[in-house]
């Protein structure tokens, strides 16, 4: 087994979404993807990667569909090598080679590379090679359905690496700080394969380690939210009969905490309770609209965001998001913020999905092989 494999990444591409490279077919061809531990598929983009390219490609009659929050694709699986170092490859990968795409699928990267596990790594059998018919999203569904290995599966499976990931990144969307965002170094960090806690010079102090309750996803029990010293606000748990596994989910694809609607209107009215001026703020610059002058922001006067989750022991544990996490400077432009916390307007259902403010201000391990394999996710303070 490789010992920890450490790779940059870095948000420059995407704007938001991290992305890191995977080498694809046997003449380990670059590929661009976003690190998302809400999905599973690894999938590249057809126009960017010509799957009989390569000699030790096959095609298959395996077919996929997938939908995002924001887009989505239809793709052929092909069997193909996938590597991430010389001594961190393995043949045969399922990948996901698309031929429809929603517009701006990528953005600026080739693919996307899914962390969590195999129930959200769905194939549909079709009745010939799938990259020669190209079926249509709405035929791919009537196909039978399967689970597929997801890359890392493979790999960890395979013995090449430890059933961990760890995730070092310091914003939530790209600084546009400097003329040059691809060169500032706060958008860009790292992806740890087969590891976490060895990796010492990424993070200082110890963990608060966080209960995984079903691996469709990274899903997490939140108990309560609580801004600044206001009462906490206790979270309803997923009800009976549901088809949510849980509460909240862990995602690095999100860029924002993307709140359950009547949770971020309670969290809003408790910032409007320490300062009105909070709550016209976060409303009137969120992510997607209009930036806000720092001089104007006084960072220094806002609170911490508190988020108590279930424990990996089963006990509540507590984490924090900095108002430096939850407002993104430089974000709209030189100078200017954004808020990136956000109501889903009733679509997630009931769900609170944390988002990349989560991670700014943290080391990350997703360790895959505690909780009963479902997973224990940790946070320590990073460096």
């Amino acid at each position: 087994m490789a010992p920890p494999l450490k790779l940059p990444i870095t948000n420059a591409l995407m704007g938001s979404d991290y992305t890191g490279v995977v080498e694809v077919g046997a003449a380990g061809t670059p590929v661009a993807v976003i690190l998302d531990t809400g999905s599973s598929t690894l999938a590249v983009d057809g126009q960017h990667v010509d799957p009989l390219a390569s000699p030790d490609a096959r095609t298959t009659n395996l077919a996929q569909q997938v939908s995002y929050g924001a887009g989505g694709w239809a793709g052929a699986v092909v069997q193909t090598a996938v590597g991430l170092a010389p001594d961190v490859r393995l043949p045969a990968v399922n990948v996901a080679v698309t031929y429809a795409e929603g517009p701006g699928m990528f953005g600026g990267a080739q693919g996307i590379l899914g962390l969590a596990y195999a129930p959200l790594d769905t194939a549909y059998v079709m009745p010939g090679d799938t990259w020669a018919a190209k079926y249509p999203p709405a035929q791919i569904v009537t196909g039978a359905p399967i689970e597929l290995a997801p890359y890392f599966t493979q790999l960890e499976q395979a013995g090449v690496v430890g059933n961990k990931f760890a995730l070092y990144t310091k914003r939530a969307t790209v600084s546009l700080a400097t003329a040059d965002p691809a060169s500032d170094p706060l958008n860009h960090g790292v992806l740890v394969i087969g590891g976490g806690e060895e990796v010492t010079e990424l993070y200082t102090g110890g963990f608060t380690q966080i209960a995984v309750v079903d691996d469709r996803w990274y899903n997490t029990n939140l108990l309560a939210v609580q801004v600044g010293d206001q009462p906490p606000l206790a979270v309803a748990p997923t009800p009976a009969g549901s088809p949510l596994a849980s509460n909240s989910i862990v995602d690095s694809g999100t860029n924002c905490v993307l709140f359950d609607q009547p949770l971020f209107e309670r969290v809003v009215a408790s910032f409007g309770a320490i300062d009105p001026t909070f709550a016209a703020a976060l409303t009137a610059h969120a992510v997607g609209g209009s930036g806000l002058d720092h001089a104007q922001l006084a960072l220094a006067a806002w609170p911490p965001l508190r988020l108590t989750l279930q424990g990996a022991d089963g006990a509540p544990a507590t984490i924090a998001i900095a108002p430096a996490d939850y407002w993104q400077l430089d974000a709209a432009g030189p100078g200017l913020a954004l808020a990136y916390l956000c109501g889903d307007g009733g679509a997630q259902g009931g769900r609170t999905i944390l988002g990349l403010p989560l991670f700014s201000g943290y080391y990350t391990v997703f360790d895959r092989a505690l909780g009963a394999g479902r997973g224990v996710i940790s946070f320590a303070t990073r460096r």
